[in-house]
């Protein structure tokens, strides 16, 4: 297999987000085993279970809300159950949804969003981090709405300041035990999140704000993850990856 993770691996990915199928089938290509957390998508699941097969790897699937918190430690429990330890942990699930005003924005939302991107985050890597060893790697999906926020996705750009917050803090608490932490910061990526929440008005200008002047699409996505989780990167801890077509994260 390729250098970039290495044979018998074991990767946990959640799923429903930018660059989910990509990644997952490009981890299960360069030898890694993978573990992939779902809501209740079962057959996309099960056909994203056939790809990584078909590479010659094992997938497990694991669905169910992560806003529960026990389910988040489930997932981490069944993991190493499944694979012994636990190699790569991509963190990649998002809520979002669009709203004009923040009188639109009521508290279930708002938490919903949060508990999602953030709650769930924290307490998936808080139960992997035990069964990791040093050059293990955690990826998390910031966005490009870190640096650039959406005024009209209040909620979602606020947590994806958080993540890339939280990535930073937790590459310098996990060095001295040889564990890395970076972030992806994708956008615009075409996903079934866009026409789901957007009005047609803002799918129809997706991506056009970009130097590149398109969206990106989640095959463009996968690259950027399987480096992060490679030995190649073994010198980048604390970094946010920017891949937005052109537009700057600095």
């Amino acid at each position: 297999m390729g250098r970039s993770i290495g044979r018998d691996n074991h990767a946990i990915q959640l799923r429903n987000g930018h660059s989910a199928p990509t990644a997952r089938q490009a981890f299960a290509r360069e030898g890694a085993d993978v573990l992939i957390s779902y809501l209740d998508e079962d057959d996309d699941a099960q056909e994203t279970r056939k790809l990584v097969e078909a590479a010659g790897r094992r997938a497990v699937l694991v669905p169910g809300d992560i806003t529960n918190r026990e389910h988040c430690r489930e997932i981490v429990r069944q993991a190493v159950n499944a694979f012994g330890r636990i190699d790569v942990l991509v963190n990649n699930a998002a809520h979002q949804d669009t709203f004009a005003s923040i009188e639109d924005i009521d508290d279930d939302e708002w938490d919903r969003t949060v508990d999602t991107n953030v709650g769930a985050m924290f307490r998936i890597t808080k139960a992997a981090v035990p069964h990791m060893k040093p050059g293990a790697s955690i990826i998390n999906t910031a966005s490009v709405n870190s640096d650039k926020p959406n005024p009209t996705l209040l909620a979602y750009a606020s947590t994806k300041g958080a993540i890339q917050n939280f990535t930073g803090g937790l590459a310098q608490l996990l060095a001295e035990k040889g564990i890395r932490a970076n972030c992806v910061a994708p956008g615009p990526i075409w996903t079934p999140l866009i026409p789901s929440t957007m009005s047609d008005k803002q799918v129809a200008e997706f991506g056009k704000q970009t130097p590149m002047k398109r969206p990106g699409q989640p095959a463009e996505l996968a690259a950027a993850y399987v480096l992060l989780a490679s030995d190649s990167a073994s010198y980048i801890s604390g970094a946010t990856v920017a891949v937005t077509g052109g537009v700057p994260v600095i």
